[in-house]
This record gives C-alpha cells, structure tokens and sequence, in this order.
C-alpha cells in the first residue's frame, strides 16, 4: 500500500517527469518549420493532448535508480511516449478497435480524417527514432535496438495482431498474458530498460531486475486495464467504458472473474516489487509506483 507520504512524493514525481517530458515533445513542434501543417496538427492532437505518460515517468524512475542524469533521460522518454501515440492513433482507426474517443477527445481520425491519421502515427513513429539517435548516449546501439524490438512484429506491434486475432474467440489465460506481454508489455519493460541503458552496460545486475520489474507491471498494467473497462465509467476512463465486452475481446475479468483478475494484477505487483530488491532504496519510487497502478481511483 502507498502512504500518504509516499503518494505525495510519487505525485510530485509525477508532475515532474510529465512536465520534462512534455516539454521535450512540444519542443519538437515548436522548433521545426511545418512542411505540412495539417499533419503537424494531427500529430500534435494525437500526442500533446492529455495521457498519463506512464512509460516516460518508468524512464526516469528506471535511470534515476541508477543514477542516471534527469537531461539524460528526456530524450528516451520523448521517444517511448512517441511510439506509444503512433500506436493509439492507429489502434483507435476503423479496421483496428474503431475508437471515437481518446483521452476525452475525439479520436485523431475523428478529429480529421482516416489518412491523415496513418500518416500521423507513422511520422510520430519516426520521430520516436530521429529523437533518441540524436544523442550521444555510450549505449546508443542498444537502446535504438531496445526501441525497434518492443514496437515492432516482436513486441507491440504483434501484441496489436494477437489482439486481432482474439476477437471472437476463447484463448486462454496463458495465451491472454502472451498477447499482452507484447502489445502492452514490451513498451513498459523497454521504459525501464532505456531508462537503465543511460546508467549502466547491458550486462548490470540491475538491469535484468529493472527488466524482470517491468514485465511484471506490464501485465499488472493490463489487467487493471480489463478491470476499469468494467467498472469505469466513459468520463473518468477518457475512452468508451465496456467496449472490450463489445467487441468481444477476451479479456481477463471475463476469463478469472473480476476478483480473480484482480488478485491476479495483486500478486503481479508483489513479484514487481520482489524484483527491486538489487535496487535498494534508491527503486523505491518505483514500487510505490507499481502500488498506484493498482491502487489508483478508477
């Protein structure tokens, strides 16, 4: 459980990390000629216009822990949050989960066209790329590598195709955590270990708990996801509320019940934070905020 001392901390943290990481990304538009001004416009809804920013905040809590300096990490949080983007924009188009509502907002191929809506995930996509190789980081090669996999046909990207492929049907729960482990999993434990790359070599101990952290929240993650869909209302989610049991999408309260889905995320959280002990002290924002995934209003 998150004190109030501990929530307090973590909410300044937050605040923080959304402001460095907003400031990085609006900086992108502000300090580039638009060549086409409409898909400026559109990348800019899809990207600028609310969100929690999870992944950046894991960035910095991940380096922190390590000893990372906070300039250091803008440009890898910048980079995951632009690849998250890319992805909601094409996950809320018509031939995806065909989404009206993003944020409180009209979807971005609702609050200008189909196309301009490809087009605007696939340039924030790029983006993510052009701003991490832009630094001089020791370990470039391997956070530019740790980017690609996550958010292509190894990580997100087929988490996205499983998920498409599910609709309809009755996989398992093995097969749910699969699916999830790429399309929701594989961008949180690349936060962490970007985060981590700043720091430290690929071979740090740390690194690998970092790692074993993040696969744990990923799935705690998406199962209080499954969770608020069901008992979330429209206006506190920023989404359509019950539209996984719309589309027919398995889900995990649908397969263990909705107690059972949330014990699982519970134990989820106990084996994330179990995994920071290499860590010491210096991960404990990182477990309080693994807590306040769990713990937070829906």
């Amino acid at each position: 459980m998150v004190t109030t001392a501990n929530a307090s901390q973590l909410a300044a943290l937050r605040h923080a990390s959304n402001a460095r990481v907003d400031a990085t990304l609006s900086a992108l538009f502000d300090t580039h000629p638009a060549v086409a001004p409409r898909l400026e416009a559109a990348m800019r809804h899809g990207l600028l216009v609310g969100g929690k920013r999870l992944r950046p905040l894991l960035v910095y809590l991940a380096g922190n822990a390590l000893g990372a300096r906070e300039d250091a990490l803008d440009a890898p949080a910048a980079a995951i949050e632009l690849i998250h983007a890319y992805s909601l924009i094409h996950d809320d188009l018509p031939a995806m989960d065909d989404d009206d509502l993003r944020r409180g907002q009209p979807t971005v191929h609702k609050a200008f066209d189909e196309a301009t809506a490809i087009l605007a995930g696939d340039a924030l996509q790029a983006l993510a790329f052009e701003v991490l190789a832009s630094q001089p980081y020791p370990r470039l090669g391997s956070m530019v590598t740790t980017l690609a996999v996550a958010s292509g046909r190894a990580g997100m990207v087929a988490g996205q195709a499983l998920d498409l492929a599910a609709v309809g049907g009755h996989p398992d729960v093995d097969a749910l955590a699969h699916m999830h482990a790429h399309k929701t999993g594989a961008l949180i434990v690349a936060a962490v270990r970007l985060g981590g790359l700043v720091a430290v070599d690929e071979n740090d101990p740390r690194l690998a708990a970092l790692i074993r952290y993040g696969r744990a929240i990923g799935l705690a993650f998406q199962i209080h996801d499954d969770v608020l869909d069901v008992t979330g209302d429209t206006v506190t989610l920023g989404k359509i509320s019950g539209a996984d049991a719309a589309r027919a999408k398995p889900t995990y309260p649908s397969l263990l019940g909705l107690a059972g889905a949330q014990h699982k995320a519970t134990t989820l959280i106990e084996e994330a934070i179990a995994a920071l002990a290499p860590l010491g002290e210096q991960a404990a924002p990182l477990a309080d905020l693994a807590h306040y995934m769990i713990e937070r209003d829906h």
